[in-house]
């Protein structure tokens, strides 16, 4: 009998830790855990406990090195595998969290948490095809599962499924009216719609529950941006800058409004703020870019459009308007080599064959100029009169 108290010792060790997990008091938890441990060292639920205890702290390496000694000890502990890959997601080491929670799944195919979490995971390294089909299975074995149906709208949302994303965001909801975060994320699916007003009801909602919630104040003034209501949207991004004055995405579309508005030289400080914060945002380049060539400040411009480039070499816009800069600086060749890029990536964008047209008139190689006028009106496009009578007028000829 005597052989017994020294497990029974690491229990009542143990149950305290628990208890201490349970309210919060993860030092002391750890405490105990490893008390029991210094006792029992094989028992394979005080290191899964304590690992959770470290992972809640943000100790991720220690978390690891526990749940790693539970399934030494117990290879078929499903939660340790699961709580591990957990640890390793917190670590962006995504694809040994994937590898974890197969293997939870392996032993128990009926583990909603580790479909849940697998589906994240995959959802972060943009897989979001098998993150679906992840959520989806979590849902069969637990239909009450809310986050599932947020995390499956979501997906569906950056696959540009939004009426399927709106469907799953509306069935979260329902199991937690009170869930901000689907509010947000149904409020930006109805964004990609172009449905504003039901955007920003959902925006106001995620707001009436968090009301320090910058990303809903941000994305709020988006949404009245894209309705005119730029004072509105200039409103709600100042909100967002005053909860998280780090927040990018708020400067902007901050900009963004101003930019609407008019008001260039606002806009170009909200830009340049965004840009500080995020020297990567290829959109705040552009737009940047955009209001400097409306400001007549081309060499700026070009110098925007270019880094927009280096980031996003895909973005016909930011050519054809490099293209526009270079043109108004008298500098024709360069222009059509960027309106010439824009084509190859979009063939079908009217306006750069209108544009090249224009290049090419001033370069007098008019051949040219009225085989891009041909292509831009069988886009539909309008020339405009006086520049097709200038062309007659040069080049001899009707068309």
């Amino acid at each position: 009998m005597g052989a017994e108290v020294p497990y029974m010792d690491a229990e009542v060790y143990f149950n305290r830790g628990v208890e201490c997990g349970r309210k919060g008091r993860y030092d002391e938890a750890i405490s105990a855990f490893t008390k029991a441990l210094e006792i029992n060292s094989s028992h394979a639920d005080a290191y899964n406990n304590r690992g959770t205890a470290y992972l809640t702290k943000g100790q991720h390496d220690l978390a690891i090195a526990d749940f790693t000694k539970a399934l030494e000890i117990n290879p078929r502990f499903t939660e340790a595998y699961n709580n591990r890959g957990i640890a390793h997601e917190s670590m962006g080491q995504r694809n040994q969290a994937i590898s974890d929670y197969t293997k939870a799944l392996e032993i128990n195919p009926r583990y909603a948490e580790a479909h849940y979490n697998r589906g994240a995971a995959y959802g972060s390294k943009g897989q979001h095809d098998q993150a679906i089909v992840d959520y989806t299975r979590a849902l069969k074995i637990n239909p009450r599962l809310a986050q599932a149906y947020n995390n499956r709208g979501n997906a569906y949302e950056k696959k540009g499924l939004y009426d399927q994303a709106i469907v799953d965001l509306t069935k979260a909801l329902e199991i937690n009216p009170s869930y901000a975060l689907a509010y947000y994320n149904r409020g930006y699916a109805y964004c990609g719609k172009g449905q504003y007003e039901q955007a920003i009801a959902d925006y106001t909602r995620a707001l009436e529950i968090n009301p320090r919630y910058a990303e809903a104040y941000s994305n709020r003034g988006a949404a009245y941006g894209r309705n005119d209501r730029h004072d509105k949207a200039i409103a709600d991004c100042t909100k967002a800058l005053e909860i998280n004055p780090k927040y990018a995405e708020a400067y902007y579309n901050r900009g963004v409004a101003y930019e609407g508005k008019g008001q260039y030289d606002m806009a170009i400080s909200d830009y340049s703020k965004a840009l500080e914060i995020n020297p990567r945002d290829a959109e705040a380049y552009y737009n940047r870019g955009t209001v400097y060539l409306s400001k007549g400040h081309h060499d700026r411009a070009i110098s925007d459009y270019s880094k927009a480039l280096e980031i996003n070499p895909r973005d016909a816009e930011a050519y054809a308007n490099r293209g526009a800069a270079y043109g108004r600086k008298g500098r024709y060749d360069q222009a059509i080599f960027d309106y010439s890029k824009a084509l190859e990536i979009s063939p079908k964008y009217a306006e750069a064959y209108q544009n090249r047209a224009v290049a090419y008139y001033y370069l007098k190689d008019y051949d040219k100029a009225w085989e891009d006028v041909r292509k831009a009106h069988e886009l539909g496009a309008e020339i405009a009169a006086g520049f097709l009578r200038n062309l007659r007028e040069a080049s001899g000829r009707e068309k």
